[in-house]
């Protein structure tokens, strides 16, 4: 069976977690390894992870998993007032955080991108993501004037954060605010697969809103097979089919997530060099890396650069990438060769 996955939302709320729930068949023995399945909420949409372990290991699995993702969002959530990244972005100028380990981690990899496509991606963007409506601040209904515009673009750019990674400190220059729902998501599902092999299930598929990463395979020997939607397919066509095993897969795409204004179709997905949505041919990216936080990262990278110079940035890195671009008035797919080589394996 394969699982079908659409794109991200590419942003996240932190709402408060509920409890998990698991279902297992009624004639597996306790003690035995079957194949099972936890679900619960996390970042303001839902989290599963289908795993082999014994019953009578759910429970503390369960709470395991919960707890990972607790800390991502006690770390980077914007949604969330007490959260590290919040006290961060409404500190006065001058002050001087000192971050968690995990927070740390995610922000260097985010300015490590940053810095590698030339601020097409950015983890100062939060001004503009409340500023078009896609953060906590609210929903809207039409453009941001002019000027406001130009005031929030004053308070974006990655260089304007001097992060010391040794020691873990970032300086506020002021007015910076952080937002890493493009990357943190991906972490979370990084956090919960580490911590899963650590515990020794070496055979398990965990999805976040969106983001999965797998390792090993069914206890019948098959592969844990995810299918990338197409756009406009109404859920029911594939763009591609991925068998995954040490590998984590992310989708960004700009037609889930979006508000309508005049004749216009704003995206949730903004260009930090402009300041405004994006408004080219890519209708989705698709990326497959070993990491899942550098797949989701990357799969917002490379959407906002484009067709063009995403697809060639995406060869350049030799990075597995399916990009999903609108023609007429129907879709075509382009694959890098790292795509095309996981798509062999299945």
């Amino acid at each position: 069976m394969t699982q079908r996955v659409p794109p991200a939302m590419g942003s996240w709320t932190g709402a408060p977690s509920a409890p998990a729930v698991w279902s297992r068949p009624n004639s597996v023995a306790a003690a035995a390894p079957g194949l099972h399945t936890l679900r619960g909420l996390t970042m303001g949409t839902s989290w599963s992870v289908k795993l082999v372990a014994a019953a009578s290991q759910l429970q503390r699995l369960e709470r395991g998993i919960q707890a990972r993702l607790d800390e991502v969002v006690a770390q980077m959530s914007t949604w969330q007032a007490d959260s590290d990244i919040s006290r961060y972005n409404r500190a006065p100028a001058g002050s001087v955080h000192p971050l968690p380990a995990e927070f740390a981690q995610v922000l260097a990899a985010a300015l490590a991108l940053a810095a590698d496509t030339d601020g097409a991606y950015d983890p100062s963007i939060g001004p503009l993501t409340d500023l078009w409506g896609f953060g906590p601040a609210g929903a809207r209904a039409h453009a941001p004037a002019t000027q406001t515009l130009a005031q929030a673009r004053e308070r974006v750019g990655w260089r304007r954060l001097r992060f010391d990674a040794a020691q873990r400190i970032l300086p506020q220059p002021g007015g910076a605010y952080l937002d890493l729902s493009s990357i943190a998501k991906g972490y979370g599902v990084d956090r919960v697969a580490d911590w899963l092999l650590a515990q020794d299930v070496g055979d398990c598929l965990i999805e976040v809103g969106g983001e999965l990463r797998a390792h090993g395979r069914k206890p019948d020997g098959s592969q844990w097979r995810v299918a990338v939607e197409q756009p406009g397919g109404g859920g029911a066509e594939a763009a591609a089919v991925i068998a995954l095993d040490g590998l984590a897969i992310a989708t960004s795409g700009d037609y889930r997530r979006y508000f309508d204004a005049g004749e216009r179709r704003y995206s949730h997905t903004l260009d930090p060099r402009s300041g405004a949505p994006i408004d080219n041919a890519v209708a989705s990216v698709t990326v497959l890396h070993r990491h899942c936080m550098q797949a989701d990262a990357l799969a917002t990278a490379l959407t906002v650069l484009g067709a063009h110079a995403g697809i060639a940035h995406a060869n350049r890195r030799n990075l597995a990438a399916l990009f999903v671009l609108r023609e007429g008035d129907g879709f075509v797919t382009r694959t890098t060769p790292g795509f095309v080589a996981c798509q062999r394996a299945v």
